[in-house]
């Protein structure tokens, strides 16, 4: 008995322990010098729909240290494809670029800018935040100019076909939180990419990065926009 709680008492310590993690070299020279969060996000390869999500902080060295096990997530049903972000990355020999519904989630450095919701702010999400209601939809049609935003509808003129609701049923947007994904919001490149609560743990997203409520609350409450956190997902490296 005795030898089993020490057991259960180090892999509950080694769960919280921070790790050295080291990134890509262009994508850390691409992160912005004072992007001090980062959500590194690792599938097996391209076609993968499965894969982890660990956080890492940077250290005052300019390192950058795991604050904890990692996390469980699905992304796109397709797997990734190169995504459009701000910081002029360019997508690798043999990746596919990111278009409007390919089923893949966006590889590559994104900040994370927002989070919303179909509940009141949490006390615990610093983030800005958006309280959706049956009058707000992500727009992803490629003739509207919302294109790739959330809008609510008695503010803004509808121009839009087929939206999608900010308060779907299924509860998958009960948390969330935007990524700048085509932040110039040009029409084709992909829209409307979030994290928010899975549907399933063997369910994949239309190209969302996707995780337990649980999980999803702790990475909220996590993220401090005085940190620019950012997004970075990527394939494993060899």
């Amino acid at each position: 008995m005795h030898r089993l709680l020490v057991l259960f008492v180090t892999l509950a310590s080694c769960a919280h322990m921070s790790f050295p993690v080291t990134l890509p070299s262009e994508i850390a020279a691409a992160l912005p010098p004072d992007c001090r969060q980062v959500l590194y996000v690792t599938a097996a390869d391209q076609q993968a729909a499965v894969a982890e999500l660990t956080m890492l902080e940077r250290t005052p060295t300019n390192e950058w240290h795991s604050t904890g096990a990692a996390i469980p997530v699905r992304i796109g049903r397709n797997g990734m494809a190169w995504g459009h972000g701000e910081y002029g990355l360019m997508a690798p020999a043999g990746w596919r670029i990111k278009q409007e519904g390919d089923g893949c989630a966006p590889a590559g450095v994104f900040r994370i800018i927002q989070a919303f919701g179909s509940e009141p702010q949490p006390a615990s999400i610093k983030l800005p935040y958006i309280h959706c209601t049956t009058h707000h939809w992500g727009i992803d049609d490629v003739r509207s100019r919302h294109y790739n935003q959330i809008v609510d509808d008695r503010k803004v003129a509808c121009d839009w076909t087929g939206p999608e609701t900010m308060v779907p049923t299924i509860g998958c947007y009960k948390l969330g939180a935007v990524i700048a994904h085509n932040p110039h919001n040009t029409p084709g490149l992909g829209s409307c990419i979030f994290m928010h609560i899975w549907q399933g743990e063997n369910v994949p997203t239309a190209g969302c990065t996707a995780m337990s409520e649980a999980h999803l609350r702790k990475v909220l409450a996590w993220l401090d926009p005085a940190a620019n956190p950012c997004l970075v997902q990527l394939v494993q490296q060899p």
